[in-house]
């Protein structure tokens, strides 16, 4: 078998036209990838939808001077289209995601045992410094902002120095990219829905390009549960869609305090779960159950307080008056 390091060792970069990529048009300006994907590369999903943030992602890529910093609310497809980009460039991916307890050594690399004698393991930002991938650093939020802190060398474009590996200096390479995902702009979260998430420091973020990735619009949300859940009727989906907004407005709440929030939402990648539910338990019709509501249960109901759920059975009665 491959070596996989040797693998991305043997790489070779390529120019692709951006538009003709991304958007099947020819546009003349020229983004890098990789000629060949590696076992580190994405799967290109082929029922994926690009939003209209992803104009952002690649004009990042061509310069790829700062390390960039996606932000947004649960399930909006951070990650998802941080990894489709890459996967059309053949771009090798190393990802770990953030948590309370995570240490440098993490990410840079630590000494294992192996075969009875110990050796140097490379951590992901190691790997994707070293042999010029992407490093994908989700939940960043939820870092302790002295450990964060301890990336801004690296942010900055200066070599990773790895004491534990002899005092190994690893040099970018010139294909290296950085992105970092989190539910709040580093700013700590002012609305309790993000729990462990934490203030960054200030210098760590002025690091970053910024961009914000929202739900996508009721257009494009159709278009995906037409791809992802394509023996549903097209009025189902769309309404499907239309519940999923209603529910979003009344988790936002409104200014003047005459409509109800409620403390569960619903992300795209929940309005794909529930889809797809829905059509795997389109049996249970025959038992006289309904699958729209069966299934909204299992996709978001059962996450909910008892009052929030009956408002949500009240309100798919509303749009969804078979299923009552």
């Amino acid at each position: 078998m491959t070596d996989p390091l040797a693998e991305i060792g043997s790489l070779s970069a390529v120019d692709f036209d951006a538009g003709a990529l991304f958007s099947g048009q020819p546009s003349g300006r020229e983004i890098k990838g990789y000629a060949a994907p590696c076992r580190h590369a994405p799967a290109i999903d082929p029922d994926y939808l690009f939003p209209a943030v992803m104009r952002d992602l690649v004009v990042w890529f061509m310069s790829g001077n700062d390390p960039l910093y996606l932000f947004g609310p649960t399930g909006s497809g951070k990650t998802s289209l941080v990894r489709q980009v890459a996967a059309r460039l053949n771009y090798p991916v190393f990802d770990i995601t953030g948590h309370g307890r995570l240490e440098f050594s993490d990410l840079a690399g630590h000494l294992t045992v192996d075969n009875g004698s110990m050796r140097f393991q490379h951590g992901p930002l190691a790997l994707a410094m070293k042999h010029g991938g992407l490093f994908l650093l989700n939940e960043i939020d939820l870092l302790d902002p002295a450990t964060a802190a301890g990336l801004n060398g690296v942010l900055d474009g200066a070599p990773l120095c790895i004491p534990e590996n002899g005092g190994e200096v690893i040099p970018p390479h010139p294909m290296f990219r950085f992105v970092a995902t989190a539910n709040t702009n580093g700013g700590s979260d002012g609305t309790g829905l993000y729990q462990g998430t934490l203030r960054q420091n200030l210098a760590f973020m002025d690091r970053f390009w910024l961009c914000e990735v929202a739900y996508p619009d009721s257009t494009a949300e159709i278009q995906i549960l037409e791809r992802r859940a394509p023996a549903l009727p097209a009025d189902l989906r769309s309404t499907m869609v239309e519940f999923a907004n209603e529910v979003r407005r009344l988790f936002i709440g409104d200014s003047d305090g005459q409509h109800q929030s409620i403390e569960v939402t619903f992300s795209t990648r929940t309005l794909i779960r529930w889809a797809d539910l829905t059509q795997r338990f389109q049996p249970l019709a025959r038992a006289g159950i309904q699958p729209v509501t069966y299934a909204l249960d299992r996709a978001l109901g059962f996450r909910a307080s008892p009052p929030t759920r009956a408002l949500l059975h009240e309100l798919g009665q509303r749009l969804f008056p078979s299923a009552s």
